[in-house]
């Protein structure tokens, strides 16, 4: 018997990270040696004061059903951490609590999109921006960027991408896949231009506390009202607390379009988690010493990796300012003939490194790059070390 499917969900890619990383699990299940560079998720556990808080409000009976958007608790300490840290005026009602900085990010294109209207986004791009777009009905408008120009879009891309169908930007800074984090001078220029053309801005922040070398995080909202305006800020608690099961996105954004998210959200899956919801009031005003310890961690592996690669014949990448990724250029190892197989594409060079070496490593395809591969130290130093001597054995 052959469906007649809906065509809007036929036309949605399926996300290579979760099958390589679905294969990678599966290897391990049969007890075969596997390191997997693919996690996007921080290799910690949730910090003890957000668990216990947790544990408090199941035994508080806080299990019910929430408002749609969020307990006033939560919206509260969004806006008092975004006043503190990022320099935002918000009040609550400009807040909505969704479940992961995913449906945030689905709630603000679902909001703001009509069918035909264009996104431009960043290549390399996190794997769902381009499915998000298409699934509510626009356009995505892919803009290359330049591994010399740490893979940041600037003014001429934009303005070479405009068009009058435009009406997004999704800027990620920093950025999954490539780390890449903007400057307050480039922000303040994409704003500018932004503003002049009335063109929204979906900013996804939600790596920004992962940001090293003595680079601060800026918010392009911060930059004036008019920007302000314009820009629906996404954050979460899945990468900075280490939670990401806990599934706990927000946006911030003006009153008018919180309001549609929220009609959104109400009919899609009503309010998120209420228990996790009362552990990030936790996370956000509790002790916050814990995320300076995981991101020395991160540092010293972001410092080891791009060393080793730098050294390994054929591979090469740039040190990332934030996250915890490295896109590593395997543009040199195209068209060579490795154990047997011909490296093609991104996706030839990581079955080979999955079934040779016994490393997971995520094909740049994903992320509309195939010169690259994207390796994630959000695992272990002896994990680095081992996983990419055993690239360096198949490789070279």
């Amino acid at each position: 018997m052959k469906f007649n499917l809906s065509s809007k969900a036929l036309m949605i890619s399926p996300s290579v990270t979760l099958d390589i990383t679905a294969k990678a699990k599966e290897m391990k299940a049969k007890g075969i040696d596997v390191i997997s560079f693919g996690a996007g998720e921080p290799d910690f556990n949730t910090p003890e004061n957000i668990q216990n808080a947790g544990i408090d409000a199941i035994k508080s009976g806080n299990t019910r059903y929430t408002a749609t958007s969020g307990i006033p608790e939560l919206k509260k300490s969004i806006c008092e951490k975004l006043k503190k840290e990022n320099n935002l005026d918000y009040k609550p009602s400009n807040i909505i609590v969704s479940n992961g900085a995913k449906q945030s990010i689905f709630n603000s294109l679902f909001a703001v999109l009509n069918t035909g209207d264009e996104v431009i986004m960043p290549v390399p791009y996190w794997v769902s921006y381009p499915e998000f777009i298409k699934l509510c009905g626009g356009v995505p408008v892919p803009v290359e960027t330049k591994e010399e120009n740490s893979f940041k879009f600037n003014i001429e891309d934009l303005e070479n991408a405009l068009t009058q169908k435009t009406k997004a930007i999704i800027l990620n800074s920093p950025s999954n896949p490539t780390g890449a984090a903007y400057e307050p001078e480039e922000l303040e220029a994409i704003a500018n231009w932004a503003v002049k053309n009335n063109i929204f801005v979906i900013s996804d922040e939600i790596y920004e506390k992962l940001i090293y070398d003595g680079h601060k995080h800026v918010s392009i909202a911060s930059l004036g009202e008019e920007i302000k305006k314009l820009t629906i800020l996404v954050n979460g608690m899945s990468k900075a607390y280490a939670m990401t099961g806990w599934r706990i996105g927000y946006a911030a954004a003006d009153e008018e379009i919180v309001k549609v998210m929220t009609n959104v959200q109400s009919h899609t899956t009503s309010n998120p988690c209420s228990i996790s919801q009362y552990a990030s009031v936790e996370g956000l005003i509790g002790d916050q010493s814990i995320i300076e310890d995981m991101k020395e961690q991160f540092d010293s592996r972001r410092n080891y990796m791009v060393d080793k690669i730098n050294s390994i014949k054929g591979l090469s990448c740039r040190k990332p300012i934030g996250a915890f990724y490295v896109m590593a250029n395997i543009s040199k190892l195209k068209g060579q003939t490795i154990k047997g197989k011909t490296i093609v594409t991104s996706l030839d060079l990581a079955n080979l490194l999955l079934d040779e070496a016994k490393v997971a490593v995520i094909p740049g395809s994903a992320f509309g790059a195939d010169d690259f591969i994207r390796l994630s130290y959000a695992t272990s130093m002896k994990n680095i070390e081992e996983g990419l001597s055993r690239i360096e054995k198949v490789v070279e």
